[in-house]
């Protein structure tokens, strides 16, 4: 009998994983490993776009006010700086916690930006949407609402695009006015959006005094929402150190009630008597922000008034996000 033929196979040329084009869900991967993309190395690619990213505003200006207008603010608005300038054609960059019809961003008729923070987002990275939703907008036609999509895992992020000693100064609104330039020849459903959005705002406004925290006014009471930079552990103790001690409130009548949690930060919430308002709390607030200080500070062991206070301040945490 005669000897078989050794087979010989052709050597694919080996790719990096930078180098593997994005193909079909059921196609053969392009890295030449015999198996279907999704379950070689379109797998690794669906697990970075909706692998959850805890504090998607990190590294960027003004992250608790990020935080704040993402999960807590109405209606308000801030100017973006883009690295290296605006494009042409592009007089503006603008932030706004909501756009009319839900949009994700607008291209104005002036060429003008306008990207919606408070809406839903298809991946687990809120900065890579945001970022990839701010592409488009700038390339879109004036006079164009852009709609959402899942981000490449790939594509850039809110930290590669916006310029990193750019300010984060965002302005407070009473309503949604800003939506349109001239709200005499609105469409009727921008008219009826304004409407149902200005109804349902609640009254915010930003404290001066302190980085990141709002006074909102609601019908039974008002409250002080204060986004925090702290690692939530350490925030904790020290906010129990305070509350057992009775010096966690912000003046007579007003009360640290719990906290939220929001994108991979703490926010302390206080309910405040109905007749106290913006203003009345930005004393309190900026001596509130020099005892928390120093009780950051301290490394002592908690004691067991301090536990239970830390206990019920546990209790009546929610996550937002």
């Amino acid at each position: 009998m005669a000897k078989k033929r050794p087979q010989t196979t052709a050597t694919r040329p080996q790719l990096s994983d930078e180098e593997i084009p994005v193909v079909g869900a059921r196609e053969p991967c392009p890295c030449g490993s015999g198996r279907r993309y999704k379950a070689c190395h379109g797998r690794a690619a669906s697990h970075a776009a909706t692998e959850l990213v805890h504090r998607p505003f990190e590294g960027l200006p003004g992250e608790g006010d990020w935080v704040a207008l993402r999960e807590l603010v109405p209606a308000a608005t801030v100017e973006l700086p883009l690295k290296g300038g605006l494009p042409e054609g592009v007089p503006s960059v603008t932030l706004a916690t909501v756009l009319p019809m839900a949009w994700p961003a607008l291209r104005r008729d002036d060429g003008s930006v306008l990207l919606g923070l408070q809406n839903d987002t298809a991946s687990g990275d809120i900065s890579r949407d945001l970022a990839d939703t701010l592409q488009r907008a700038l390339a879109a036609e004036p006079g164009t609402p852009v709609q959402g999509r899942r981000a490449p895992a790939d594509s850039p992020r809110l930290q590669d695009l916006l310029d990193p000693e750019g300010s984060f100064e965002p302005v407070v609104h009473d309503g949604f006015e800003f939506w349109v330039q001239d709200a005499e020849n609105a469409t009727p459903d921008v008219t009826a959006s304004l409407e149902r959005a200005n109804a349902a705002a609640i009254p915010t406004v930003k404290l001066t005094g302190v980085d990141s925290a709002y006074w909102c006014e609601t019908p039974e009471k008002n409250h002080l929402r204060w986004v925090m930079p702290y690692a939530e552990e350490q925030l904790l103790d020290a906010l129990a150190r305070l509350h057992a001690a009775g010096r966690s409130g912000l003046g007579e009548g007003t009360r640290l009630v719990g906290s939220f949690r929001a994108h991979g930060l703490t926010v302390p919430v206080w309910d405040l008597p109905s007749g106290v308002g913006a203003e009345d709390v930005e004393k309190p607030a900026a001596e509130f922000a020099e005892r928390l200080a120093t009780a950051l500070a301290s490394d002592a062991p908690l004691t067991p008034d301090e536990r239970r206070a830390r206990g019920g301040l546990t209790n009546r945490q929610v996550t937002l996000s």
